[in-house]
């Protein structure tokens, strides 16, 4: 019985400290972006090379956001998410993330030009959604119906 209660301590403890809290101001966004971020740690290549085509910015810049800068990949996705729907460049959105990463993503998109309840913020919200679904394999329009 004691094992038991170790292991799931153990278990519990991993669990926790595998998720990241974005802070974003929407538990379902924060939600999302940890399931991303770690379905991208699985293979960070393929994640990195699908954002470098998806997002017009190079592997090495995405490279360098994670090395030097620390950022982990739901991190990543988000600033460049930002980066689209805020029309600010990935060098601005990544100062901003200097400056203020303590204060939360919502904050960092909030001053990136995003505002709570936009349009802008439920289209950050979509997209983390449907690329949650994506890395999952949901969404691609075969599931395990039958063949016609």
């Amino acid at each position: 019985m004691k094992n038991l209660l170790t292991i799931l301590l153990l278990f519990f403890t991993f669990s926790v400290s595998a998720q990241i809290s974005f802070n974003t101001g929407s538990a379902q966004l924060d939600s999302d972006l940890n399931i991303i971020n770690a379905d991208a740690n699985l293979n960070f290549g393929a994640f990195k090379t699908n954002l470098s085509i998806s997002n017009n910015v190079s592997e090495r810049k995405i490279e360098y956001m994670k090395g030097s800068i620390g950022m982990k990949a739901g991190e990543i996705y988000l600033t460049l998410q930002i980066v689209r729907l805020s029309r600010r460049s990935i060098d601005d959105v990544i100062i901003i993330y200097k400056k203020h990463k303590n204060k939360g993503w919502g904050y960092i998109a909030k001053q990136a030009g995003i505002k709570p309840g936009s349009a802008e913020f439920h289209q950050l919200k979509n997209n983390a959604s449907s690329k949650k679904n994506k890395s999952r394999g949901q969404g691609n329009g075969r599931g395990k119906g039958k063949k016609k």
